[in-house]
């Protein structure tokens, strides 16, 4: 695997200089959240970037598309990280970017999308300076990237519906399936796993505002399309459920 750029060599880097040219005209000195949040952005459909263009101006006006139809106060939490993430006053950007989330963390974390709280969380990794935070901004991306990856499997494998085999899931009830490593299948409809594992995440919900963001993304992963409302689903013990009933 490839090393990561050390901070020198990013210092020293033209393409990198290059990445984040123009970032002054971009950056905002003290910012009304109230204000931003009433501005509605109107541009057209929606449509969501890949990849990003060298130029900084190029690639904000290509991101302000995707939040069509959304504030202002999202568009600039993406702003933030675009700067950070090119290395633009990275200490000055990240305290606007903790600031944000200290002020307006009910609002934003109700407000982005899987994509954006996982940037953020990711922003709290390589920035923070609290150990705690770091680590549950880690435990945000860990969770989400594994179910990208197998999300990923079902769509190369052509199982963008997946069919379940009745047949398997009533042998997960009356026999160990092992999987690899000494790990063994779930047993599907009665299992404790999840809920002994939702019992020891819950702590983690406490610590700000990464916590905050733990909590919004499980419970997300409850009722969106993935292996946990799948799952869930088939689900027939109350007393090893492991998903909230009032959340939706």
């Amino acid at each position: 695997m490839r090393k990561k750029p050390s901070f020198l060599r990013n210092l020293l880097s033209f393409n990198q200089h290059r990445k984040r040219w123009g970032a002054k005209n971009h950056a905002q000195n003290g910012i009304d959240s109230a204000s931003l949040k009433k501005q509605i952005i109107n541009i057209g459909d929606a449509k969501q970037t890949r990849g990003s263009s060298k130029s900084l101006d190029q690639h904000l006006q290509d991101l302000r598309q995707e939040f069509s139809g959304q504030s202002e106060l999202i568009f600039y939490h993406a702003k933030l990280i675009v700067l950070i993430r090119r290395g633009y006053k990275t200490k000055k950007t990240f305290k606007e970017f903790q600031t944000l989330w200290a002020n307006e963390h009910s609002y934003l974390k109700k407000k982005l999308n899987l994509r954006w709280l996982v940037a953020a969380t990711d922003t709290f990794v390589e920035h923070s300076e609290n150990f705690e935070v770091r680590s549950v901004s880690m435990m945000v991306s860990i969770l989400v990237n594994t179910i990208k990856i197998y999300e990923t499997e079902n769509y190369l494998s052509k199982q963008d519906e997946i069919i379940l085999t009745k047949s398997r899931i009533i042998e997960t009830q009356s026999r160990l399936i092992p999987l690899f490593e000494g790990l063994s299948s779930f047993t599907v409809g009665t299992d404790d796993t999840l809920r002994h594992f939702a019992w020891r995440i819950k702590p983690f919900f406490s610590v700000s505002p990464s916590g905050l963001i733990l909590e919004e993304v499980w419970h997300r992963l409850q009722i969106r399309n993935t292996a946990f409302s799948r799952l869930r689903y088939l689900h027939t013990s109350n007393t090893t459920k492991w998903w909230e009933e009032d959340f939706n």
